[in-house]
């Protein structure tokens, strides 16, 4: 009899939008094995009300689903890469990273203003400190401020009034297929450098399933694990460094990935970057970030956490 398998996610409308394209990817690759979700409450679900930072970063939305992974309650889990530490429990992998979405930010504004033309003192919405640094750098006029909870309520509450303007990542909208009349602009890469791995979707599996593995490896993209393994690699140069405002986004040019990485005060005030191209994913990322950290890129990391801690 063909095994049944069992997905974990969370059950926010995201979530599980990813998980049933994931099954569909699954099932154009010719997977015919029967496929059930399970829907799992996590520790960054129940507490709306704390910002990320504080509850502990983006691994809140992990523990709970992970344990049920190594407990063998399930087979598969399927999260945002972007929410992923680099570092994963023993025993567990990332068996697969799909075809990224798109990785930009974008701008929701109800009247159509862009970034450039929202007033003084606008407050704009975000959960991120790499968004709210990267803002501020462009417009140190305007007022930053956390906003929690699914992206259907965040633009609600930006309609409501509660926001002058909101930034989200255009992956989640484009998979929703929500808010597009709101959108102003896409905010440029290169100034407004992405979360890494943000856009892309990691599916987590038992390190020694490789029944499961096998499966997997069937909707793994190639050009896509390479540049977010390049990402990650980045973002583990730096100790810490996984609240602070570091960005990183890498693109495959021909056979070549070509990294550009950022690191930026919580103010917006101090940037500093670096671009490079390799063909090998960690000497790359290592040798972004040991530009980064020869301009004083760990001391703008500390003083970060330590903001984050007193906050």
């Amino acid at each position: 009899m063909m095994r049944e398998l069992i997905v974990g996610t969370r059950g926010s409308k995201l979530a599980l939008i990813q998980t049933n394209w994931v099954i569909d990817e699954l099932r154009k690759a010719g997977v015919t094995n029967p496929i059930k979700i399970k829907e799992i409450e996590t520790k960054g679900d129940k507490k709306l009300n704390v910002s990320l930072p504080q509850l502990g970063g983006g691994g809140v939305f992990l523990a709970e689903i992970e344990h049920e992974l190594v407990e063998e309650e399930i087979d598969i889990a399927v999260h945002s890469l972007k929410d992923i530490p680099v570092e994963l429990p023993e025993g567990l992998v990332i068996a697969s990273i799909p075809l990224r979405e798109d990785h930009r930010d974008v701008l929701l504004q109800t009247e159509g203003k862009t970034l450039s033309e929202l007033p003084k003192d606008a407050i704009v919405g975000t959960s991120s400190v790499r968004r709210a640094a990267q803002l501020l750098a462009q417009r140190p006029d305007i007022q930053t401020k956390w906003i929690r909870g699914p992206i259907d309520s965040r633009i609600d509450q930006m309609v409501a009034g509660d926001y002058d303007a909101i930034v989200l990542a255009a992956a989640g909208l484009n998979r929703l297929n929500i808010g597009q009349d709101y959108m102003t602009e896409h905010l440029d890469a290169n100034t407004f450098v992405p979360a890494m791995g943000q856009g892309a979707l990691a599916i987590e599996s038992r390190e020694t399933d490789t029944e499961v593995r096998d499966i997997l490896a069937r909707i793994n993209d190639e050009a896509t694990e390479k540049t977010v393994t390049t990402e990650r690699e980045f973002l583990k140069c730096f100790e810490e460094g996984e609240q602070a405002p570091i960005g990183g986004y890498a693109s495959m040019v021909g056979d070549m990935i070509h990294l550009h990485g950022m690191v930026i005060s919580s103010d917006g005030q101090t940037i500093m970057q670096h671009e490079a191209t390799g063909s090998d994913p960690f000497a790359l990322a290592q040798e972004v970030a040991d530009n980064l950290i020869d301009q004083g890129a760990l001391e703008i990391i500390a003083a970060v956490n330590e903001e984050l801690q007193g906050s």
